[in-house]
């Protein structure tokens, strides 16, 4: 790890605090993107570009169109994500990727995902332009689908291209209109045919690392007024996408207590005593949060007088240590069982999506600190609560590094928001990251 020529040639008036190696007119370039990107994706009241739809693969048109005019080359990989490069001398060597996502949730914000994307695009055109020529091939991945909104499960373009999907996964129902994954795929012009089998589509060895930016999507950089953020580890999480719990309906006035068997109480006895057990996990230190954030009743048959006989719901853990999250799920079972006993219902759990918890790799964590520190800009080091495409290239054995951006209003929201000069400053942090390793 040294500083890179192209540093080293800058003005000598500058100082280690004050130089950019970005190009002058980086911020216009950025918020020219940002702007198409948001014009294309809006549904009126936030962006909604969902995995494997025409407005995923309209966003990823726009991508590559900048990416083109910037001089960088572009193409699609066997998985359908969009790579821009930066041809390296020895293109033997394993190329140096960074990158982010192209999808969202509906009605989410304009800059999750869609900032390390373009921030990967404005540090490769900014060595371009000042005629770097780095000895190993430097690549952006505009990935699809990390978003879990569309099938219920996360990492879809990532997982793809390092043969963690299956045929299972491809038989997953598109919310809304019920189509499989890989129909979807498939009108997106990929071949899922080894993504079924679990084919490996890129080598991991064929990657020198990865390095993501993305935006903070909760509040701790912005309530400590702090612009940028070195993540340590990214949570793993157990999820239920859809758990249903089954009991009989019945009149809401002349069915006595002791004989009913009510799911919605029984539901709201689970997250309840669920939410129990995390709070004496706090207590005693350990890293853990739960979420239930869909729940509800059968439109179709529910009434105001009327005990339902379902109830769906959704349930999730995240943690960074993977012993905490097998305890969690052994005490929801373990509710779920002694609820069942107790009220006469029953739970059908469905299927349930694993994320190990990963670590980032504590050399280029270092690293991230030192170039900050050298840039002068406020910076501290942070768990990832949400998770990121990051986390399946660290866990197969790809050297990984997240940047964070804070930014104001959470995300996944439509009131997501970004300071582009914090922006900025995350751009100049991955280009001169690049470089140490390029």
């Amino acid at each position: 790890m040294h500083d890179h020529p192209i540093i080293k040639t800058l003005p000598s008036h500058m100082t280690s605090l004050t130089p950019s190696i970005l190009l002058p007119d980086s911020l216009k370039l950025a918020q020219n993107m940002f702007e198409e990107l948001r014009l294309q994706g809006t549904d009126g009241i936030g962006i909604t570009r969902l995995a494997y739809t025409e407005q995923e693969n309209a966003a990823l048109g726009i991508i590559a169109r900048h990416a083109r005019q910037m001089g960088l080359d572009t193409a699609s990989d066997a998985a359908g994500n969009l790579v821009i490069s930066l041809r390296g001398k020895d293109t033997s060597l394993p190329a140096l990727a960074c990158g982010s996502h192209m999808d969202s949730v509906p009605q989410g914000g304009n800059y999750d995902g869609a900032a390390g994307v373009i921030a990967g695009i404005i540090a490769l055109a900014s060595l371009h332009a000042r005629g770097a020529r780095p000895h190993r091939n430097l690549r952006v991945y505009a990935l699809r689908g990390e978003e879990s909104a569309a099938f219920g499960k996360p990492y879809l373009g990532s997982s793809a291209l390092l043969g963690r999907l299956g045929s299972a996964d491809l038989a997953l129902r598109q919310h809304g209109s019920g189509r499989p994954l890989g129909e979807c795929m498939r009108a997106c012009g990929i071949n899922t045919t080894a993504i079924a089998d679990g084919r490996c589509l890129l080598d991991p060895h064929t990657l020198a690392g990865w390095i993501e930016l993305h935006i903070e999507q909760g509040p701790v950089l912005d309530t400590c007024d702090i612009p940028l953020g070195v993540v340590s580890a990214i949570r793993g999480n157990f999820r239920y996408p859809s758990i249903t719990c089954m009991g009989e309906s019945g009149h809401s006035g002349s069915t006595p207590p002791a004989l009913r068997h009510d799911p919605v109480l029984a539901a709201a006895d689970l997250l309840s005593t669920m939410e129990k057990h995390w709070q004496a996990h706090l207590r005693n230190g350990e890293d853990l949060v739960m979420t239930s954030g869909c729940i509800g009743t059968d439109a179709r048959t529910h009434a105001i007088a009327k005990i339902a006989d379902t109830v769906s719901f959704s349930f999730e853990a995240r943690s960074t240590s993977s012993g905490m999250l097998e305890r969690f799920q052994s005490e929801f079972l373990a509710q779920c069982a002694r609820i069942s006993a107790q009220r006469g219902v029953r739970f059908q759990m469905g299927h349930k999506d694993t994320t190990p918890p990963v670590q980032m790799d504590p050399q280029w964590e270092a690293r991230l600190c030192t170039i900050m520190k050298a840039q002068g800009v406020g910076f501290m080091q942070l768990p990832s609560g949400a998770g990121h495409d990051a986390a399946v290239f660290a866990a197969m054995g790809v050297p990984s590094a997240m940047i964070f951006v804070r930014n104001q209003n959470g995300s996944h929201n439509p009131r997501e928001a970004m300071r582009m000069d914090d922006f900025i400053s995350g751009c100049e942090t991955l280009t001169r990251m690049l470089i140490n390793f390029m």
